[in-house]
């Protein structure tokens, strides 16, 4: 078969064909029906071949005209690669599926803007198709309170997400609420743009100077950070520049990497039920060296006993964990609010993640006493 082309068979009848019409005329007679007969499968064969070389010729210009036109890639194209270019362009077959995602946010907010969560998003979501929606629409505002949004930009995925591969190796980032999917931001570290709501100031809560204070900074601590050791500093100078002007909040966020800090929110709030936290809070802070090298509860209770609290309550309520659900409570509140570090700091409804200097922190007061 070497050296024969497609219209070689062709060419073949043909031929044969011309040999018969060369005969005598007086044996035509006698094959004529044979030739007849002969005439039909030559042409139902020619037909045939040129049939099929045609739809083989079409699927190549169907597969040239669809590139030249940019209008896609051919279906056979597309079965045998997983990488395409075109039109100056790389484009790449994935297996998961193509996955929408809502993205709440506030064209009034330049922090809100989503743009490089959703660059992130798409390095290991390539699938992902988002679109925006204003937090102020009807259906932003259905959204916020259904999946309770705290903090903007907010991103909620179709049910495909759990499809992906993505969602089996991080499916943890994500909260499922009938059949959609919210991403967990404060997991991944993303710092929120706004907060759509502040952090409550219940009756138990922690409060330095008056709690009727039109302007309140709220801190999310750990005794052991050492950035919270530098903003305790700033909290002193604050409290005695502007007294009962302003209401500092002490929330707890003990970190799971700090040993000692669930003990020292523990203590702190004993020391607060006998009405000494900012005494102990100073204490805390001030030999964080020390105490933060030992184990257990002993070193808290000498330092109650330095501080001249009753020895017996404390140590009755260290022991016990009494303010234990309590300190949970304040560092779940803190993980709805998309924080996950300390310090994190609230002045009125600013936030600062991270310690911040006093002149930062006097400057935002003012600036929001201003508009009270």
């Amino acid at each position: 078969m070497e050296g024969r082309s497609l219209y070689q068979p062709i060419n073949e009848i043909l031929m044969h064909g011309t040999e018969h019409e060369t005969m005598k005329e007086e044996d035509a007679s006698v094959v004529t029906g044979s030739i007849s007969e002969e005439n039909k499968r030559t042409q139902n064969l020619i037909s045939a071949v040129v049939l099929l070389a045609g739809l083989f010729i079409g699927s190549l210009f169907v597969d040239i005209g669809q590139l030249v036109s940019r209008e896609g890639f051919s279906p056979r194209a597309v079965r045998e690669s997983t990488i395409l270019e075109a039109a100056g362009k790389t484009w790449v077959g994935y297996t998961d599926p193509k996955v929408k995602v809502t993205v709440l946010t506030d064209q009034s907010c330049e922090k809100c803007a989503p743009d490089e969560a959703l660059v992130w998003l798409r390095r290991i979501l390539p699938t992902m198709e988002a679109s925006p929606l204003e937090v102020s629409s009807d259906e932003g505002k259905a959204m916020v309170e259904k999946f309770g949004v705290t903090t903007l930009p907010a991103f909620v995925f179709s049910d495909k997400i759990s499809s992906t591969n993505f969602y089996s190796i991080a499916g943890e980032i994500f909260k499922e609420k009938d059949g959609s999917y919210i991403l967990d931001t404060a997991r991944l570290g993303l710092t929120p743009g706004k907060y759509l709501s502040l952090p409550q100031v219940g009756d138990d809560a922690i409060v330095l100077g008056s709690r009727d204070a039109k302007v309140k900074v709220i801190e999310y601590s750990d005794f052991q950070c050492p950035y919270c050791k530098v903003f305790s500093s700033s909290v002193t100078k604050m409290i005695a520049e502007y007294g009962d002007r302003v209401a500092f909040v002490y929330k707890h966020l003990p970190l799971s990497f700090h040993p000692q800090a669930e003990n020292t929110a523990l203590a702190s709030e004993c020391a607060n039920e006998q009405g000494r936290f900012k005494p102990y809070h100073d204490l805390l802070f001030a030999k964080q060296d020390v105490w933060s090298k030992t184990e257990g509860t002993k070193v808290f209770k000498g330092y109650a006993k330095q501080l001249g609290l009753k020895t017996a309550e404390f140590d009755s309520c260290l022991d016990s964990k009494k303010y234990a659900e309590k300190v949970a409570a304040d560092a779940e509140e803190a993980s709805k609010f998309g924080i996950s570090g300390t310090p994190g700091i609230f002045v009125g409804d600013t936030f600062f993640a991270g310690a911040i200097s006093y002149d930062e922190l006097k400057a935002s007061l003012d600036a929001a006493l201003r508009t009270e």
